[in-house]
């Protein structure tokens, strides 16, 4: 299968149906060095407003690395794999503190994944503002 791109704002009922899926998902942020840092997450996928959501510790690496990148936000990428279908999503990726903002990510990714987040006083929310997306859904 060939990879093809997707419009991550309005992606094709296939490849939006995989990301709604259950899934372990991987998060690719780069270290101090440039050298990728690789890591399995729970990710969730909002096209409508453009975002993929990471909860996190505020004391991860991932958080960290992230955060290093400044007010801009780092580069990342979001991926998934079943089989012959896969799907990648990259972005800006930023970190988000706010109540509100984490609740949402807790409430969609427990829609998701069928589980509600443990409560943890010092959890984060990456936010990932959609710049491209591709894969095989």
């Amino acid at each position: 299968m060939a990879s093809y791109p997707v419009d991550p704002r309005q992606p094709d009922a296939a490849y939006l149906s995989f990301w709604r899926e259950r899934h372990l998902c991987t998060l690719t942020t780069l270290r101090p060095d440039g050298g990728p840092h690789v890591v399995p997450v729970g990710v969730t996928y909002d096209p409508g407003a453009g975002l993929a959501r990471v909860i996190a510790n505020k004391s991860s690496a991932k958080v960290r690395h992230v955060l290093a990148a400044g007010a801009d936000g780092a580069r990342v990428a979001v991926c998934q794999v079943d089989g012959r279908r896969w799907a990648t999503l990259e972005g800006r990726a930023t970190v988000s503190v706010e109540p509100a903002r984490i609740a949402e990510a807790e409430r969609r990714y427990a829609e998701r994944y069928g589980r509600t987040p443990s409560p943890n006083p010092s959890r984060v929310v990456i936010e990932i503002v959609l710049t491209s997306a591709m894969g095989r859904g």
